[in-house]
């Protein structure tokens, strides 16, 4: 009997194994990502820059503020992408500061990220809605929120229909 159940053991850890190395071979597509259209929450104007594009779309232009210098930060439109680009090094797990760059209020939210406790970052979606970010490089906690859902999620939903498309 312990040889047999010895035996099943061997032949069950060899086909998942073989699961396992086949897993490895499938490909399977990325859904698509929306690109959002964020503006200040102050002066409402646009935050997007078209002129610096990121994974194919404009980016969100804002001011980078660190250590007493800052600078131009782009970041990915896409929501759930983290791609940017600055001329300012932030550390990892350090807190960054955001300014709009057109009346250059500080974009700190009043919210505190759940897993570092830092400040949250908020910017307001052209068609209604928030997306807010934490602003300790390196944490990846961001969140989308709604006021008037019915209105708010039928514009982001037209979105994510284009993204597809």
């Amino acid at each position: 009997m312990d040889v047999w159940r010895r035996g099943s053991a061997v032949n069950c850890a060899s086909t998942l194994l073989r699961i396992q190395a086949s897993l490895r071979r499938v490909s399977v597509p990325e859904a698509p990502m929306i690109s959002v259209s964020l503006k200040c929450p102050h002066c409402k104007k646009s935050l997007m820059d078209p002129g610096k594009k990121l994974e194919e779309s404009a980016s969100v232009s804002v001011r980078l503020t660190y250590a007493g210098k800052n600078a131009p930060l782009y970041m990915s439109s896409r929501y759930g992408s983290y791609s940017l680009e600055s001329g300012l090094s932030v550390p990892i797990g350090k807190i960054a500061g955001f300014r709009c760059p057109h009346c250059n209020a500080d974009l700190k939210s009043t919210r505190k990220c759940e897993i570092c406790a830092a400040q949250m970052v908020a910017f307001d979606l052209k068609d209604g809605g928030q997306v807010q970010i934490c602003s300790r490089r390196g944490c990846k906690k961001h969140l989308l929120e709604f006021q008037d859902p019915d209105r708010e999620l039928q514009a982001f939903y037209r979105s994510f229909v284009k993204a597809i498309k």
